[in-house]
């Protein structure tokens, strides 16, 4: 099974749209109907536009695929995203019916995609959330880092982001876990860059990860860093985005995580907001609040259009 394009770089521009699915009787057969002709909304711009590179991605919450495709029955780690809650810090768990994630290396490409995707969508969903995020510099957050470093490569990427054979029936499929992050840049600016440095784990110039004697054990490339019973280090796919409003001293990241299996994000979570030893939370977090947290299905490129079938 062919997966959608969730192994692709972040990209220059991206629309993060999330949708409440209408308690109408229209509703399903409207999104069935985009199953059917999503492929070909991108396709038709890439004919168009080919040095756009837009991409579009769609995805499908816990209820709202068990309301849709009841036949179909349910992935194994499909289900409403459970709050995290540590001591100090909360991984919230918001409403989410539907996702898109748009990429583009012009914004314009990405507006027109989206504007044709809630047009078709008119009348069976609501809107809950829309993030514009943009490339910043060289590829770096909005805190000044370079974001994305850890994500696996080539062979790798794939076998991280997409569901196997443990799951058959989803096979070509991926789990994609989204946040947006609040940045209190007040805070994080009043930190030497050595500071900030130690609570990412890296470098801020070259990027050039910190030996294990100088980062701290609370370092959020150190807590995020993970492995199965067997010592194998435990990947997914970030495509992380920043995004800002000035005007309201809003600045933050939108974090997405596109993985095979959705415990393996958990694992990391729990890790930031509990802590590994418990309390060893992580750093970035005095700095960051989760503002949402909702668990999406992407199914494979084939499966979303027999869902139109259905």
């Amino acid at each position: 099974m062919k997966p959608q394009d969730v192994t692709n770089t972040p990209g220059e521009h991206a629309i993060f749209m999330v949708f409440g699915l209408r308690d109408t009787k229209d509703a399903p057969t409207i999104i069935k109907d985009l199953c059917a002709d999503f492929s070909a909304v991108a396709r038709s711009m890439r004919t168009r536009l080919p040095a756009a590179a837009i991409s579009c991605i769609m995805g499908f919450g816990a209820d709202a695929w068990s309301r849709l495709f009841p036949q179909r029955g349910k992935p194994n780690e499909l289900e409403p995203f459970k709050e995290i809650k540590g001591d100090r810090h909360i991984a919230v768990s918001t409403p989410g019916d539907i996702f898109f994630h748009i990429r583009a290396a012009r914004l314009d490409v990405c507006l027109e995609a989206a504007s044709i995707i809630s047009a078709k969508l008119q009348g069976a969903v609501y809107p809950i959330d829309e993030v514009q995020g943009f490339r910043y510099y060289d590829g770096r957050a909005i805190i000044g880092f370079v974001d994305g470093t850890e994500n696996p490569e080539d062979e790798a990427r794939l076998a991280a982001a997409v569901i196997g054979a443990e799951d058959a029936d989803f096979a070509g499929g991926s789990y994609v876990f989204v946040q947006k992050y609040l940045h209190d840049m007040d805070a994080w600016n009043a930190l030497t860059t050595e500071e900030q440095e130690k609570a990412i784990g890296r470098r801020k110039f070259n990027d050039v990860e910190l030996s294990d004697e100088e980062k701290p054990e609370n370092a959020h490339n150190a807590v995020t860093n993970i492995e199965d019973e067997h010592g194998n280090e435990l990947k997914i796919v970030r495509a992380n985005m920043p995004f800002a409003n000035p005007a309201k001293g809003e600045f933050g990241t939108y974090f997405i995580g596109y993985a095979g299996k959705f415990s393996t994000t958990r694992k990391m979570l729990e890790n930031m907001f509990i802590g590994e030893p418990v309390g060893n939370t992580d750093r970035l977090l005095d700095f960051s609040t989760a503002a949402t947290g909702t668990l999406f299905f992407v199914p494979s490129a084939e499966l979303l259009e027999e869902l139109g079938e259905d």
